[in-house]
C-alpha cells in the first residue's frame, strides 16, 4: 500500500491545482462575457458568434486528447505547466485581434492549451489524493474553475463599461507565471513515475493499448458519448448565457454581472458539497442525480422565469449546473489503469468536446429563428442522457489512482470471476498492472 504523501507536497499541488484551474475558468468564460461585445466589434451574427464557441470547443478538444497522451509519456507536470503557457499567451493576443477570421483563429490556439491544461491538472491532482476523500478534494479543486468565471465576471462587470473588451483579455497573461513555478516546484506523482520505470510504457502506444483490452475499451467508448452528452449541455448553456440576460430578459451589464455571480456561487457551493456526499454515497449516485435535475431544470427556467424569480432559478441552476462537475474527474480517473489513464481520460473527455462543439454554433441558429431560451430547454434532453449512460453502464471504483491498484466491486464480480481476473492480471498481463489487486 502506497503511503500517503506529505502534507506540505500536498497542499502545494492542491493550492497550483486550484489556481490553475481559476485561470482555465477564466480564460474560458471570457467568451461568452464579451460574445455581445464581438458581434458589436466584427459585425458578426449569432450564428458566427457561437461559431467561436464552437471552435473554442475543437481547440479544446484537440489539447486534452493530445495533453492526455503527452501527460502519459512525458509528465503530468511537465505538460500542464507548458499547456498554461499556451492558453495564457494565446488569449493575451486576442486583445490585439482586428478582424473576426483573426480572433477565431487565435481563440482556437488558446484553447488547446485550456483543454489540455484541464485534463491534465485535474488527473495530477487525482494521483495525489487517497480514494476515501478524493471527490471530496475533487469536487473542492472543480470548485476553483467556477471561481475562475466569478473572478472573471466581477472584473468584466467593471472593466467591460469602462475599458472595452481588449482590456479584460490583457489580464490572461498572469498564468505564465503560475506555469513556471509548477514547472519548477511540483514533483511528478509517484504513481505515475513508478509506472514509468517498472513497465516503461513511455516506449509504448498508449492507444494500442487502451482498445486492445474489451473492459478499458468498452469503458473509453462509455465515457466518451456520457462526455459528449455533458459537455453539449455544459457548453450550449455556458456560451450564452451572459448573451440570454442581457438580451432576452432585458437586463444590461450591470445587472448581468450580479445574476451570474449568484449563478457561480451557488455553483461553488454546489461542488464542495457534491463532492463531499459522492464520498459517503458514491460517485454514480451523485453524477446521475445532477444529470436528471440540470435536466430538468433547463426547460422550467425557460418556461417560468419572471423578473421577480429568474435570480431565484438561475441561482437553483447554478447549484445543479455544477454537480456533475464536481463528480467527473474522480469518477473517469478511477476508470482507467495508471499507465493509459492520461490517454483514456483526456481521449473520451475531450472527444466528447468533439461531439459537444455543436452546441454553441447551434444554439445560434436556433436563437436566430426562435430564442437562446429555447434552445437551453432543449439542452435539457442532453443533460438526462448524460446522466443515464453511467447510471446503466459504468461503475465506479475500477481502479486507485493513488494506491495503484485496481479495485473490483464485489457488485458485479463473483469469487471465482475474481479469483480468475486475479489469475489473468498476474499471469497472462503482468504489464497491465504490476501492483496489488485488491477487491471492494
Amino acid at each position: 500500500m502506497a503511503k500517503s504523501p506529505s502534507k506540505p507536497i500536498w497542499i502545494t499541488v492542491f493550492i497550483s491545482c486550484f489556481l490553475g484551474l481559476i485561470f482555465d475558468g477564466m480564460d474560458m468564460q471570457i467568451l461568452s462575457l464579451t460574445l455581445s461585445k464581438l458581434m458589436q466589434e466584427f459585425h458578426i451574427s449569432k450564428g458566427e458568434a457561437g461559431l467561436l464557441g464552437t471552435w473554442s470547443l475543437v481547440g479544446m478538444a484537440i489539447g486534452g486528447i493530445a495533453g492526455g497522451w503527452l501527460s502519459d509519456r512525458y509528465g503530468r507536470v511537465r505538460i500542464a505547466a507548458w499547456m498554461m503557457v499556451v492558453f495564457s499567451i494565446g488569449t493575451t493576443l486576442l486583445a490585439f485581434a482586428q478582424t473576426y477570421e483573426q480572433f477565431l483563429m487565435l481563440r482556437t490556439i488558446s484553447a488547446i492549451g485550456i483543454g489540455a491544461e484541464y485534463t491534465v491538472i485535474t488527473m495530477l491532482m487525482a494521483e495525489y489524493v487517497p480514494t476515501k476523500k478524493r471527490t471530496t478534494i475533487l469536487g473542492s479543486l472543480q470548485a476553483a474553475y467556477s471561481v475562475g468565471f466569478l473572478a472573471i465576471t466581477l472584473l468584466a462587470g467593471w472593466v467591460l463599461p469602462s475599458f472595452g473588451w481588449r482590456f479584460l483579455y490583457l489580464v490572461n497573461i498572469l498564468p505564465v507565471f503560475l506555469a513556471i513555478y509548477i514547472g519548477f516546484k511540483i514533483p511528478e506523482p509517484k504513481g505515475w513515475k513508478e509506472r514509468v520505470q517498472k513497465s516503461r510504457t513511455g516506449k509504448k502506444n498508449q492507444w494500442i493499448t487502451l482498445f486492445k483490452e474489451p473492459k478499458t475499451r468498452s469503458t473509453f467508448l462509455l465515457w466518451t458519448f456520457t462526455a459528449i452528452f455533458l459537455q453539449f449541455g455544459y457548453f450550449g448553456v455556458g456560451t450564452w448565457l451572459p448573451t440570454y440576460i442581457v438580451s432576452e430578459l432585458g437586463f444590461n451589464y450591470t445587472k448581468m454581472t450580479g445574476y451570474l455571480v449568484g449563478t457561480y456561487t451557488a455553483m461553488i457551493l454546489g461542488k464542495v458539497i457534491t463532492g463531499w456526499l459522492a464520498d459517503k454515497y458514491g460517485r454514480r449516485p451523485m453524477f446521475v442525480i445532477g444529470g436528471l435535475a440540470t435536466a430538468i431544470a433547463l426547460p422550467v427556467i425557460n418556461t417560468y422565469h419572471t423578473p421577480g424569480n429568474i435570480i431565484v432559478l438561475l441561482t437553483i441552476f447554478g447549484f445543479l449546473y455544477g454537480i456533475q462537475y464536481a463528480v467527473i474527474a474522480t469518477y473517469m480517473n478511477e476508470s482507467f489503469p495508471t499507465h493509459i489513464r492520461g490517454t483514456a481520460v483526456g481521449g473520451s473527455y475531450n472527444v466528447g468536446r468533439f461531439g459537444a462543439a455543436i452546441a454553441p454554433i447551434l444554439i445560434g441558429i436556433i436563437a436566430e429563428h426562435k430564442s437562446i431560451g429555447f434552445g437551453f430547454a432543449m439542452l435539457g434532453i442532453s443533460y438526462a442522457l448524460s446522466g443515464l449512460l453511467p447510471a446503466l453502464f459504468i461503475r465506479e471504483k475500477m481502479y486507485d489512482p493513488f494506491d495503484n491498484e485496481i479495485n473490483i466491486s464485489k457488485e458485479y464480480e463473483s469469487v471465482s470471476e475474481k479469483n480468475n481476473l486475479r489469475r489473468k492480471i498476474q499471469l497472462i498481463s503482468p504489464s497491465l498492472y504490476e501492483g496489488e489487486i485488491h477487491f471492494i
